[in-house]
């Protein structure tokens, strides 16, 4: 069974969100450090790609609607 773009791109900002509340965690208890850093580089990536899949669900969407 196929995953549909749309509930990728929540579970990707998702991740992206839990990322980025480890990163404040970890600022706030030992500075900015390189697992700090890395953190905020992972949910950069999350939610880049979360957004991407959700515009893709869309335009995957209008293409369908629009053959009708």
């Amino acid at each position: 069974m196929r995953r549909s773009p749309l509930f990728s791109g929540v579970i990707y900002l998702l991740l992206g969100i839990l990322f980025t509340y480890f990163a404040v965690q970890n600022v706030r208890d030992d500075g900015w450090g390189f697992f700090t850093y890395m953190l905020v580089f992972l949910a950069t990536l999350d939610f880049g790609s979360g957004l991407r899949m959700i515009m893709i669900h869309f335009k995957i969407k209008k293409q369908i609607n629009n053959k009708k």
